[in-house]
């Protein structure tokens, strides 16, 4: 397993974030929501991991996975507490959150709490991850909210999956008006995306012509 950042990972840890996404591209949306959980919950660090075959995205282009871990790499490059991990692009098959997570209990023993950072509108879909009730018994999950939203809107799946409402904790982010698929479509429509992400990834976006080329029917990515 290759974790590709400055410092090294301290096996015994206390609290590790675990954040997976797709990354296409990384935006301060997910560099905000991680340095509030590290501030919120104590966190020693937060690995970010970039999604190699998402089986949520199966109808809809994906960049491929060595431009999206670049991209990972360059936004997280000035600070220290975040990591990157080329554990699911490594890994052949779809990205399942219960194999990622099973890698890094591997990895740091019983000893570490693992915390799944996610979005509270993929918690709603809880129910369809795979083998969901084991990977309540391997990890807590934050669940990102912007201010305002109905956390009632939740009451329907913590019914039907009881145990996770002693795993699940909420964290309220700024309330970022921005997106992986409205960067994208920005690209390709010739329009800004400065202080949406990072300048290093800005950089690469049009060194590398991403995006810029791509049909723009992607609003449920």
């Amino acid at each position: 397993m290759t974790f590709q950042q400055t410092g090294t990972i301290e096996s015994l840890a206390r609290k590790i974030g675990i954040m997976g996404g797709t990354f296409d591209p990384i935006h301060f949306g997910h560099l905000v929501t991680a340095e509030a959980a590290l501030a919120s919950f104590d966190l020693e660090q937060v690995i970010f991991v970039p999604s190699g075959k998402p089986p949520h995205k199966k109808d809809y282009p994906v960049t491929e996975a060595e431009a999206r871990y670049l991209m990972t790499i360059m936004a997280v490059a000035t600070n220290a507490r975040f990591r990157v991990s080329r554990m699911e692009i490594d890994r052949p098959g779809y990205s399942y959150a219960i194999d990622t997570v099973k890698g890094f209990r591997e990895l740091f023993g019983p000893q570490t709490e693992l915390y799944f950072i996610t979005g509270a509108d993929a918690i709603l879909e809880i129910l369809t991850w795979k083998n969901v009730e084991k990977l309540l018994g391997l990890c807590h999950f934050i669940a990102a909210t912007r201010p305002g939203f109905d956390l009632h809107a939740l009451d329907q799946v913590l019914d039907k999956l009881p145990a996770l409402k002693g795993r699940l904790h909420f964290l309220e982010v700024p309330a970022l008006a921005i997106s992986s698929s409205d960067i994208r479509k920005r690209v390709a429509e010739g329009r800004p995306i400065k202080y949406l992400l990072p300048e290093t990834v800005e950089h690469y976006i049009y060194k590398t012509g991403l995006y810029q080329d791509r049909k723009q029917n992607e609003e449920e990515r």
